[in-house]
């Protein structure tokens, strides 16, 4: 096995590339011969440095249509199966999701915040995204009714914002398989300003959703895979929202989603990745 103190930039880069492509720890340990702590500590490093690294480049954002949505995943234990047990020595052990907000028009998702499905995080979450952009925009969220006291909170009414509440119908086939409910139809819903009715929609976001789920095995459903630690969780996603923001070129753009938001001019590599480590860490 090779250890942390003696990783050479081609296997930090071997590591990184394993990892952003949806394989686990186990299997990126089996792909670079690297011990699976050495992987654990690289990504917490690298996450923490490429969060740094998107929070302070990710400001006066000239967005136009940004959409939100949250995507589930779990940490420890799912919510059913915390006892007051696992509570007391872990208490990440619960449904933890990550929000995210997706301009449509670059495809850059320029804050994400990780926590439970309430009004607080929802808070945290709209707080963020309102401080990196530069102009009005167009907002689209889901029915989720903490949006509202949220939007209104962090924008003051200088936004145009819009709810789309999709219609499920209730089979025999959806409680026996393990898939939502067929939506049957969608309400849009202007809550203020003038929103286009065109362009309140949060397909760009869903699709981000299936992308993390993709890019991150610690979201795939139905497996083993899952973060036992909040730090752990945290850094994957950073690290997910770097390569997809600055090094995965987006099929349709032809280009990154920075590149085309204006972000960057230069077209980053797994290697710009890792050199971020020598701005946040020593390793």
């Amino acid at each position: 096995m090779v250890s942390m103190n003696r990783l050479d930039l081609p296997t930090r880069c071997q590591i990184l590339a394993a990892l952003v492509e949806g394989n686990s720890i186990r299997a990126t340990a089996r792909r670079t011969g690297a011990a699976k702590n050495t992987i654990t500590k690289l990504l917490v490093d690298l996450g923490r440095a490429c969060f740094d690294y998107q929070d302070s480049v990710f400001r006066d954002l000239p967005c136009k249509r940004i959409e939100v949505d949250e995507c589930w995943a779990f940490g420890y234990a799912k919510a059913k199966n915390v006892t007051p047990e696992i509570s007391t020595k872990n208490p990440f052990g619960a449904d933890v999701w990550t929000w995210a907000a997706i301009d449509a028009d670059t495809k850059l998702i320029p804050s994400w915040v990780i926590g439970p499905r309430d009004g607080v995080t929802a808070r945290i979450f709209v707080d963020d995204l309102a401080g990196r952009l530069a102009d009005r925009i167009q907002l689209t969220s889901d029915g989720l009714n903490v949006y509202l006291q949220a939007v209104e909170r962090a924008f003051r009414g200088h936004v145009d914002y819009a709810q789309l509440v999709k219609i499920y119908g209730n089979t025999a086939e959806g409680q026996t398989h393990y898939s939502p409910a067929e939506c049957i139809g969608c309400e849009k819903h202007a809550v203020s300003g003038y929103p286009d009715p065109e362009h309140i929609s949060t397909s760009y976001v869903e699709r981000a959703n299936l992308t993390m789920r993709m890019g991150m095995h610690r979201f795939t459903r139905l497996t083993k895979a899952f973060s036992r630690k909040i730090e752990n969780h945290s850094a994957a996603v950073a690290l997910h929202m770097m390569y997809y923001n600055f090094v995965r070129i987006h099929q349709t753009l032809r280009t990154t989603p920075a590149m085309a938001a204006g972000v960057t001019n230069k077209l980053l590599e797994i290697a710009d990745i890792v050199a971020l480590l020598d701005h946040g860490t020593s390793n």
